[in-house]
């Protein structure tokens, strides 16, 4: 009995099929499942996804595609992902500020670099003092990926609020370190309001308690380098700053690569060698791995070499000019708008408005009306707030966006219409 979907006999939900199903109902399937996923790829996503075009795209899949089923693991095995690791890494230390001392690692996400930054600022730590009970200290606008860590790795997250602007509280933050300190984080710039912390002051810190500093750029490592290029005046922010010990950049958002492709650069291959992980305690002899991951598919790496190859730098340079013009676009239609105010004046390609009065108007109803009209915006809290990552893909769809917004804006007031705070990220 063929159970295919087109033979009207479809397998239970979770349950092989007896028979193997043809190429194109797997396929078919596959794109009725996602019919109800944002678009995209026609800008229609503030969050999640970043597209510099069909071109790029096609470039990032096709790549992605030859190499997914190469093994990472073993660079013995496959020698082509050591060399695209080794230029990758590379190449995005120029925009990190890297120095020749400079060592990194690619991972799959900023998620295992922050992860990775922890480790290694604990390892390093132990190995140097007698610390009972690490900590690390950070302001309250670190991403969570922070406390993820801590919970993963035994290390006590220290959260400090942050000063009215946003930013990280420097002088609050050095009060909370102490002789069991081994870590302390600023963002450049930081999720939530999209503001540069004070990474000199924070660096300043680690370098007179003998600590380590990360700095999470990975949302801004490759846009302010490049917005540097066009002029536009940016605080120091990476590894030329003293006292700056590592620092993360997410290929896979500003880069335009393929999803799973991340890079942690560290001041010096010494406080690298705190990342990996060795051991021959097991039957199976040596065994080593830099990050989270053990098996790790070429893919990723191999997207992020073509698409920067692909782009190169004339095109990182008119994509971030892009990203940043549309930016500036939406950022003064919030500023003109009487029900909306900006969180802060974006410093990058991340912008964050809410509710002039949030009696009047529930923000949160406004991105389900946002959402009925195809559009997929983040929801923050506190306060209650609306985020947009502005990319490339965005630099002809504000003006379309924006009209959707207004009338969203007025239904919610007109109907006084409420919504749900709902979550960055899912546990399903």
């Amino acid at each position: 009995m063929n159970n295919s979907p087109s033979s009207g006999l479809p397998a239970q939900k979770n349950q092989l099929p007896e028979i193997g199903w043809s190429a194109t109902d797997v396929f078919e399937s596959l794109e009725v499942m996602r019919a109800r996923d944002v678009r995209w790829r026609e800008g229609r996503a503030f969050s999640l996804a970043y597209n510099a075009g069909p071109d790029a795209l096609a470039v990032a899949e096709e790549a992605y595609r030859r190499f997914s089923g190469e093994n990472a693991l073993s660079t013995d095995a496959f020698p082509s992902l050591k060399q695209i690791q080794a230029e990758v890494v590379a190449m995005a230390g120029v925009w990190l500020g890297a120095t020749p001392n400079s060592a990194g690692f690619m991972t799959s996400g900023g998620t295992e670099s922050i992860l990775m930054a922890v480790k290694a600022a604990r390892d390093r730590l132990l190995a140097e003092r007698q610390i009972r009970q690490p900590n690390m200290v950070l302001p309250t606008s670190a991403h969570a990926a922070f406390a993820k860590a801590g919970a993963y790795f035994g290390v006590e997250v220290r959260r400090v609020a942050v000063g009215s602007d946003w930013r990280a509280d420097v002088s609050a933050m050095r009060s909370c370190v102490d002789e069991n300190t081994v870590l302390i984080v600023g963002s450049a710039p930081q999720y939530p309001q999209g503001v540069v912390d004070d990474i000199v002051g924070i660096a300043k810190i680690a370098s007179d308690t003998k600590i380590n500093c990360h700095v999470d750029a990975c949302m801004g490592g490759v846009t302010l380098a490049y917005l540097e290029r066009l002029g536009e005046t940016i605080a120091p922010w990476n590894l030329q700053v003293p006292g700056v010990s590592s620092i993360s950049v997410d290929l896979h958002k500003f880069g335009y690569t393929s999803k799973g492709a991340s890079v942690i650069m560290y001041a010096s291959k010494h406080l690298r060698s705190y990342q990996g992980f060795v051991t021959a305690d097991w039957l199976g002899g040596m065994y080593g791995s830099s990050g989270v991951l053990g098996t790790k598919s070429g893919g990723s790496m191999a997207s992020a070499w073509a698409v920067m190859h692909f782009l190169g730098d004339d095109g990182y340079l008119r994509l971030t000019r892009q990203a940043r013009e549309a930016t500036l676009q939406l950022a003064s239609i919030i500023r003109d708008s009487p029900d909306l105010v900006l969180r802060a004046e974006p410093e990058s390609t991340l912008l964050c408005f809410g509710a002039q009065d949030p009696t009047a108007l529930n923000v949160f109803a406004v991105a389900d009306e946002l959402s009925k009209c195809g559009w997929y915006v983040d929801r923050q809290t506190p306060p209650d707030s609306l985020h947009c990552t502005v990319n490339a893909i965005h630099h002809d769809k504000i003006d379309w966006f924006a009209k959707d917004l207004r009338n969203s804006v007025e239904k919610v007031l007109s109907q006084r219409s409420t919504g749900n705070v709902g979550a960055y990220g899912t546990v399903e």
